[in-house]
């Protein structure tokens, strides 16, 4: 049987942890004849008890959960790179990869969805809140104002078009994909350390031509136990370094692409 990864960076969200793991093993529940759900968190340094709750709760719902630990916080890039590079060496072609958030704000019955979205010829599916029947609710005003403002930012100063969210961790991927990011930027993928890391991965998989598609997402923060540890300035701050780092990719896929890719670069 094929297997269904759900891969999951947290930190310090012992209140959200029984909600996840209950969704996480209704989905294991609904796609039993399909695919073997096998879950990986990545604890990225959390004090309070975390990946304990999760390993109790997991064995109590019959799922199959392992944890990775960072002994200190090294960001949620980091928490990625670790989990994609011990994925690596465990996944086969036709396994699909899941990346969610650990707070509750994924909606994880989108995954039939996205899976349909997979079946018909593309990629990587991300699940949006910005296209067209997804929204953002029980957020407040301000901050549905900055987000997308500075969604619309980032995508004209990094140039890329035709995809309405480029840094939610919702997403599912097919493992090709994920092995044609390994093989040009090695077996972690992303550099960057805080929440930028997807945005990062983003422009990555559409300077190697990798199919993107979308599914729109209600995105309802009312779940979430506690604040979003994202920091608005910071992660701007993060945003503005990938406008330095692009060329730097794009010359990077110049070196391991051949001459096509070569031509393709000195276009940008």
């Amino acid at each position: 049987m094929n297997r269904l990864f759900i891969l999951i960076p947290v930190l310090n969200e012992s209140g959200n942890i029984p909600g996840l793991v209950d969704a996480l093993g209704s989905l294991a529940a609904r796609l039993k004849n399909e695919f073997a759900v096998c879950i990986l968190l990545v604890d990225d340094g959390s004090q309070d008890n975390t990946s304990q709750l999760a390993k109790q709760l997991a064995i109590e719902s019959g799922i199959q959960l392992n944890v990775l630990r960072h002994e200190t916080n090294r960001g949620p890039g980091k928490a990625f790179a670790t989990g994609f590079r011990h994925l690596s060496s465990l996944v086969k072609d036709n396994d699909l990869v899941l990346t969610m958030e650990g707070d509750n704000t994924s909606r994880i019955e989108l995954v039939q969805q996205m899976l349909v979205r997979l079946a018909e010829g593309f990629d990587v599916v991300f699940a949006s809140p910005y296209t067209y029947g997804g929204k953002i609710i029980n957020t407040s005003t301000y901050r549905i104002f900055l987000s997308s403002i500075a969604n619309l930012f980032i995508k004209e100063l990094l140039g890329i078009h035709g995809i309405l969210t480029v840094s939610s961790f919702f997403r599912l991927y097919r493992v090709p994909a994920l092995k044609k990011l390994q093989a040009t930027y090695g077996p972690e993928i992303v550099e960057r350390s805080g929440f930028e890391c997807m945005v990062e991965m983003t422009m990555k998989m559409i300077n190697l031509q990798i199919t993107i598609s979308e599914v729109p997402m209600v995105l309802d923060t009312h779940a979430r136990v506690g604040k979003s540890r994202m920091k608005i300035a910071k992660t701007i701050r993060g945003y503005l370094n990938l406008w330095l780092l692009k060329r730097k990719w794009l010359q990077g896929i110049a070196f391991q692409g051949g001459d096509d890719l070569t031509r393709r670069s000195s276009r940008h």
